[in-house]
């Protein structure tokens, strides 16, 4: 039984050109544009230098001029039956009216109509190609001759002077193989040229690979490559450690991120397994706890799942990617949705007087995320503001203010307010995960705003927000 045929490889030369490293392809293609430019001037090289041999034998051809004495022995010679001496370098040839011809050199040309034409008067010149009869190219010149013969009337007869083409063709093949050798060279050359060219412009390309690879095997994102000059490697360079410092840095804010959700994640935890399991003893034993102390018990554990609720959905808004909004950007009257979050945070501080001065204004932003913004910012400002004291909240030209009438900011805390789970000590006791103002800055940016908290002259803690105007609000939220 015969062995099955070996599969036919059917990939084409691009195919075959594309599996190439980069390296070899600037290399084929650098040797393929040089040999095509070699090849070009080569070619007309040639072909210039040929047209001005033949143009300078067909001149040297024009300039030779017979003696007519010469000619005259000439034919004398030939109706003796003897043959003339050939002259040196050329084919002489002498025709008649009749088409007579008279051959001095090695082999005689047979005389064409242009040649015949000339000696009957026809045409004064002819310059033509032709073979000898021992099968020689020969560029034959003719032109016309009077002669007068002794008791004879004056005779007109065409006198060719010819000379062999193997005199350009020798010096044509000579020059076509030092063309050629010298294009191989070229072309061998550009090629050798080319792969150390892409060896050299591609040694970044390798070396962010090498990086790239290694990152990838160790995920160490600590790797830097040297990026020198402006051009486009040096630009790659640049951004691809751009790149990596963000992913760093984003890994090293994820890392935080969990160790202090963490963190305040296991208080409320551990107070809250503390009150259910007190809860389950008294199940289990049998020993009724003291309503009051059931109450404050049940009372507790709804505190603790609040703050945890309230802890979980700030996590779940400083986890969404800061690329990523929360959700479709929308014109909204931020004094509107101002109204609605001091109605939840006059829940928040019944004992609590609120002012206000609120200017229309119309931002683009995500309203819920907008409100909860707000919410912090006026929770933030009655959770530190003492009974009976005033919360003032103006709002004009997109500039809000609300100011509390507190202990205020120590300036060496002023920087930290707004890191994630950052708290003041003096806070530690009050509920709260450190993650409202972290949400307030992320929600005022991505409306393109700014916030700042700076102290309030004669106590307490100014908080400053800026939003950008709407280009124009629609007609239906501006009624």
């Amino acid at each position: 039984m015969s062995a099955p045929p070996a599969p036919h490889d059917r990939r084409t030369p691009l195919a075959w050109f594309r599996s190439r490293p980069l390296r070899s392809r600037l290399a084929l293609l650098t040797a393929f544009a040089v040999a095509v430019a070699v090849a070009a001037v080569s070619a007309a090289c040639w072909f210039v230098t040929r047209a001005q041999l033949e143009g300078e034998m067909d001149a040297a051809l024009r300039n030779t001029r017979i003696d007519p004495g010469a000619v005259q022995n000439m034919i004398a010679l030939c109706r003796q039956g003897e043959e003339p001496q050939p002259a040196a370098g050329y084919t002489v040839q002498i025709i008649d009216a009749a088409g007579v011809v008279c051959t001095s050199g090695e082999a005689a040309i047979p005389a064409g109509e242009g040649d015949v034409a000339v000696a009957r008067g026809t045409l004064a010149y002819v310059l033509h190609t032709a073979k000898d009869t021992g099968g020689r190219e020969m560029r034959v010149y003719t032109s016309s001759y009077r002669l007068s013969f002794p008791q004879q009337r004056p005779t007109v007869v065409a006198v060719s002077v010819a000379r062999p083409l193997s005199e350009i063709d020798n010096a044509m093949s000579t020059l076509g193989w030092v063309l050629l050798l010298v294009s191989g060279i070229g072309v061998i050359g550009a090629g050798a040229a080319g792969l150390w060219v892409a060896r050299t412009g591609l040694e970044p390309v390798h070396r962010l690979t090498g990086a790239v690879e290694h990152m990838a095997a160790t995920e160490d994102l600590t790797v830097r490559i040297p990026a020198e000059g402006e051009d486009e490697i040096a630009r790659l360079s640049r951004a691809f450690n751009q790149m990596t410092a963000a992913l760093e840095s984003s890994r090293d804010r994820q890392a935080r991120l969990i160790a202090d959700a963490g963190h305040e994640l296991r208080t409320p935890l551990t107070s809250l397994r503390t009150n259910i399991e007190l809860l389950a003893r008294s199940d289990e034993t049998g020993r009724a706890i003291p309503a009051e102390d059931r109450r404050a018990l049940m009372a507790s554990v709804k505190a603790q799942m609040t703050e945890l609720a309230a802890l979980i959905g700030d996590l779940q808004e400083l986890a969404r990617p800061d690329a990523v909004r929360p959700g479709p950007l929308e014109v909204v009257g931020l004094h509107t949705v101002l109204r609605s979050a001091l109605e939840r945070a006059r829940l928040r501080g019944p004992e609590l007087a609120f002012t206000t001065d609120l200017a229309p204004w119309y931002v683009r932003a995500e309203p819920a995320a907008l409100e909860r913004a707000l919410v912090n910012v006026l929770d933030n400002a009655v959770k530190f503001s003492p009974p009976r004291s005033t919360v003032e909240v103006t709002l004009m030209r997109g500039e809000l203010t609300v100011r509390d009438h507190g202990p205020g900011i120590a300036p060496d805390e002023l920087p930290h307010v707004f890191d994630r789970f950052w708290r003041s000590p003096s806070a530690r006791s009050l509920p709260g995960s450190g993650l409202g103002l972290s949400i307030v800055a992320r929600t005022v940016k991505q409306t393109g705003g700014s916030v700042a908290l700076s102290a309030a002259e004669g106590g307490g803690t100014l908080a400053t927000l800026r939003f950008p105007g709407a280009p124009t609000p629609p007609p239906e939220v501006a009624a």
